[in-house]
């Protein structure tokens, strides 16, 4: 194994204090780093932001004193994460962009690039941890920080990629991040950490949406099939969502239950919705999952596990059945039903604190 002094790690500095500290961290340690502004889409609706971050990006490689690059990947986001993005909704998928931007971005160009040019390893500010194992082959686990952890949005990982990913903040809590900011006097120690759609920032989702799919009013309905309601689009919406369609006054009742959506017909534009999902949710406990990735190839049939549907969602028991490995399939049951999946989500698989691959709801 080559030593620190003789490792080039290329660093994707985002302008933001967890990207920061990686670089820091890395450098401290001995490693040769370059740090890599990556450059993605953004509409020209929305007010430019990518300059005031690659503006901080560069502010921070000065400090350092480290080589400082521009990667262009705006034709990666734009057709890997953005179109895919908008053609699920039109679907009526939940796609997950973070995901996505994981894949065909960060860990797509960026690393394949990196790669090209010499480097050893990417290294992004990701709280998950990394562990190497005595046959060389290097697991994927949950970040230190509960709250922070993000393997939920790296599960796409495969084992030929983790080879060359590196996260140095994936072992520390976020506080202790800050501190370390602070420790190494670096410019964007007391920046607030980012929001909203991955690169594009704090946008609502059918707010952007709403500029590639026109809306179109339809019906809200309960689970009687009594209109009781409209809104704006039943592409927008999502399994359990409460918000953004009006329910007549008439039917709002005495309590103040809010209604969740429990189905949408994408074909009629209706929507449905109910203030006891639970109870008027027709019970489903196995689901097809395609595109999956089994980062550590011990998927099996009949195999139990664990599984999340969302980032910071709670623990479900699953078992997987039906696992192809060629097609990339599998159905999965669920030990106990659950109302708030839908199509296009991400399923992702633990064992303790190890994320073993994934998969997306057909």
């Amino acid at each position: 194994m080559k030593k620190p002094s003789e490792t080039t790690v290329f660093v994707g500095v985002s302008g933001g204090v967890d990207s920061s500290v990686s670089l820091a961290l890395l450098q401290e340690q001995g490693y040769r780093v370059v740090g890599v502004f990556i450059r993605t889409w953004q509409p020209d609706w929305i007010e430019c932001t990518w300059r005031d971050e690659r503006r901080d990006a560069m502010r921070v490689c000065a400090h350092l004193n480290v080589p400082f690059v521009e990667l262009d990947l705006e034709k990666e986001y734009k057709e890997g994460v953005a179109d895919y993005m908008i053609r699920e909704y039109r679907s009526g998928r939940t796609p997950n962009p973070d995901v996505m931007c994981n894949r065909e971005v960060k860990f797509g160009g960026f690393l394949r690039w990196a790669l090209d040019k010499g480097a050893d390893y990417v290294a992004t500010g990701h709280y998950v941890d990394r562990l190497v194992n005595e046959n060389g082959s290097v697991t994927m686990l949950r970040g230190n920080d509960p709250q922070k952890d993000q393997s939920y949005f790296l599960w796409t990982l495969t084992q030929e990629q983790l080879q060359h990913i590196l996260f140095p903040v994936g072992n520390i809590p976020k506080s202790h991040v800050r501190k370390l900011a602070k420790k190494y006097n670096l410019p964007t120690a007391v920046k607030k950490d980012s929001q909203g759609i991955c690169f594009i920032g704090d946008i609502d989702m059918k707010d952007f949406l709403r500029h590639y799919i026109n809306e179109q009013e339809g019906s809200v309905l309960n689970a009687y099939g009594e209109i009781i309601g409209t809104h704006n689009g039943a592409l927008f919406y999502t399994i359990n969502e409460r918000h953004g369609f009006l329910i007549h006054k008439e039917f709002k009742g005495t309590n103040d239950n809010p209604y969740y959506v429990i189905a949408k017909d994408i074909e009629n534009n209706t929507i449905t919705v109910s203030q006891n999902p639970e109870q008027d949710t027709e019970v489903v406990t196995s689901y097809r999952l395609v595109d999956m990735v089994d980062n550590q190839n011990i998927f099996s049939v009949e195999q139990d596990l664990e599984a999340q549907i969302r980032y910071r969602g709670s623990v479900k028991k699953i078992t997987i059945n039906e696992f192809n490995s060629i097609q990339k399939t599998a159905i999965i049951t669920f030990s106990e039903p659950d109302t708030t999946i839908a199509p296009g989500q991400s399923v992702v698989f633990y064992k303790g604190r190890t994320c073993l691959g994934g998969g997306i709801i057909a």
